[in-house]
C-alpha cells in the first residue's frame, strides 16, 4: 500500500493485477486500484477534479482528467473517508500511476491540490 498526505488529506492507495486480454490485435493488460481518501484535518472538503497521468514500460503517456471520481464528487468532513475502486488497461505488464485532486475547503472557501502519489502497477509474472 502506498500512501501519503498532503494539507490533512491522507490518500493511500492498494493495487490490484486484474489478468490480460487480447484487444483489436493488441494484448492489454488490466490492473484495479482502490483510493481511500481520509480527511485528517479540521475542515470539511469536497472533492470536485481529477487529474491522472498513467505510464507503462513501453514510455507511453495518458493523461487523463475529469470532476470527481467515478461520478462522485465527495464531502468528507474531519475524520471521514471516501473510499473508491477503478482500473486502467496498460500495453505493458508493468506501469504506474500518480497525479492529484483538486479540493475545496468549505471553512475557506479556497481551492487546493491533494498528490496523488505514484504507485506502481505490475502483473506477478513480470516480477523477477
Amino acid at each position: 500500500m502506498v500512501q501519503q498526505v498532503t494539507k490533512g488529506i491522507k490518500i493511500s492507495v492498494k493495487t490490484t493485477y486484474e489478468g490480460s486480454f487480447y484487444k483489436n490485435y493488441k494484448i492489454q493488460y488490466a490492473f484495479g486500484y482502490t483510493i481511500t481518501i481520509e480527511n485528517q484535518s479540521k475542515d470539511s472538503v469536497q472533492l470536485f477534479a481529477r487529474h491522472w497521468e498513467i505510464l507503462d514500460a513501453l514510455n507511453n503517456i495518458e493523461t487523463v482528467s475529469g470532476e470527481g471520481v467515478v461520478g462522485k464528487k465527495p464531502v468528507l468532513k474531519p475524520g471521514e473517508s471516501h473510499t473508491y475502486s477503478s482500473g486502467c488497461l496498460l500495453t505493458s505488464p508493468l506501469g504506474a500511476m500518480h497525479g492529484h485532486y483538486s479540493m475545496v475547503n468549505f471553512t475557506t472557501t479556497k481551492k487546493f491540490q491533494v498528490t496523488i502519489p505514484t504507485f506502481k502497477l505490475s502483473a506477478p509474472f513480470a516480477m523477477n
